[in-house]
């Protein structure tokens, strides 16, 4: 096929040539991939800048996304590639293989530095989802073992900050060694943030310094692209509703009470919350529906979601539906649902359920967004898109809307529904996520690229 850039492509293309480091904020749908081969093709061929590159991505996007995307455009055929993924022994013989780049899973990447025994002689990296980079992760250990030897790095990314800015430490260190936001922590606290949830010595959270937003994002701009898709493409209209189901006076009491103590009775078994972030999920859990036990068994506390789900999909006449979940008992819940209402349905797990999705053959699928948040493109099978449970990771949930909102979608509107038990756990995920987008989306705005 062949390539003919937007205006913004040509922008961030340039930018890649022109800066030796590189974090490129680009919106899901912008065409990051091609836009960041068709750089390095010039790297490699026009301006012999870099003779080996080595790009990391999450798996599925490592094996599939960033191969079909060079086969796919006309002018990368003379790329060479090899995929290093599989067992030691298949990436052994990948990494020996004759090729341009060399395309690995993140959770590969400590093996290759640390175990692999091959000569990391790369030239240049790029680094898919730069967001995942983050403190103390083996991965990131990694990398900046091998920063030091590369001449060029490029780090590309939609959500750069889908926790605050306290994220964008490792990740910038990642790509400029420290020259920007510093070397160290503890030296990016002390400059940007005071401490502000705490009990004693141990810091829970931190609160910015004030002007310290604008001086962040001002050391970091001379590297930094940012664009939104909304900016550049004729995107179709979001459409973001609320439906609320509402629990009994009897389903609400045993939510409380396992918010108050932590525990609850039930007949089919007892339930406890170790910790903040266990009582977190069992929250979340009640919210959908039910909960596991003790016996990690799930215990039925009601049926809401599934019937407000049920009056959705009636709703959409027909029209297919994409339905996002969180934990397994929501799955088989959801499954259970809807064969009993004889819908059809599946779970998009494999290459071959996707094509089925956008082949329009599926009326109903269901989708997990850690195993599906990115590299999918599922735009062509439909426009709505149902949260029965949510999540409080903004990334996840921004990259799993944006396999509907994207480039290529032939709706003119892309719905995504929210089912929300209210007064509970997840009207607070919702606040969270808007909370969050807002910080992101000033950074974002405070980069963006004037084309």
């Amino acid at each position: 096929m062949k390539f003919n850039p937007h205006d913004y492509q040509r922008y961030a293309i340039g930018y890649i040539l022109s800066h030796p480091v590189t974090a490129a904020i680009l919106d899901m749908g912008l065409g990051k991939t091609a836009i960041t081969l068709t750089a390095i093709d010039l790297l490699l061929n026009d301006c012999f800048e870099v003779r080996k590159v080595l790009i990391v991505a999450p798996l599925r996007v490592a094996s599939t996304t960033w191969p079909d995307e060079i086969k796919k455009w006309d002018h990368l055929s003379d790329l060479r590639y090899s995929v290093v993924v599989g067992t030691p022994k298949e990436r052994i013989a990948a990494l020996k293989a004759d090729a341009d780049i060399y395309i690995i899973n993140r959770e590969n990447l400590p093996w290759l530095v640390g175990k692999s025994g091959i000569p990391l002689n790369f030239d240049m990296a790029v680094l898919d989802e730069l967001s995942s980079f983050k403190a103390n992760s083996q991965r990131t250990k990694a990398f900046l073992k091998l920063r030091p030897h590369l001449k060029r790095v490029v780090g590309l990314t939609g959500t750069p900050s889908s926790n605050g800015l306290m994220d964008l430490f490792w990740e910038f260190r990642c790509l400029d060694m420290g020259e920007r936001l510093g070397r160290f922590i503890g030296q990016y606290r002390l400059k940007y943030f005071t401490p502000g949830r705490r009990n004693g010595n141990i810091v829970y959270s931190y609160n910015l310094l004030p002007g310290a937003e604008d001086e962040i994002y001002d050391a970091i701009s001379d590297i930094t692209v940012s664009m939104k898709a909304a900016d550049h493409l004729q995107m179709p209209e979001l459409i973001s509703t609320e439906y609320h189901v509402y629990l009994s006076e009897k389903e609400l009491e045993h939510y409380d009470e396992l918010k108050k103590d932590l525990i609850l009775q039930s007949p089919e078994g007892e339930v406890t919350a170790a910790n903040a972030a266990a009582l977190s999920s069992k929250l979340s859990q009640m919210a959908n529906g039910a909960v596991y036990s003790d016996g990690s068994e799930p215990v039925h506390i009601h049926n809401h979601k599934l019937d407000a789900l049920e009056d959705i999909i009636e709703a959409t006449n027909g029209k297919p539906v994409l339905v996002a979940y969180w934990f397994k008992h929501d799955l088989v819940r959801i499954t259970e649902r809807l064969t009993r209402l004889k819908i059809p349905h599946e779970q998009i797990s494999t290459p071959e359920s996707i094509d089925r999705w956008n082949n329009g053959e599926v009326p109903v699928a269901l989708i997990h967004p850690a195993s599906a948040g990115h590299g999918l493109n599922l735009q062509s099978g439909g426009s709505t898109i149902v949260w029965f449970g949510l999540t409080w990771s903004l990334e996840l949930y921004q990259q799993t809307n944006a396999r509907l909102w994207r480039q290529g979608q032939t709706s003119k509107t892309v719905v995504v529904q929210h089912i929300i038990a209210k007064d509970t756990i997840d009207e607070r995920i919702m606040k969270a996520l808007s909370e969050k987008d807002n910080t992101q989306q000033s950074l974002i705005d405070a980069v963006k690229a004037v084309l």
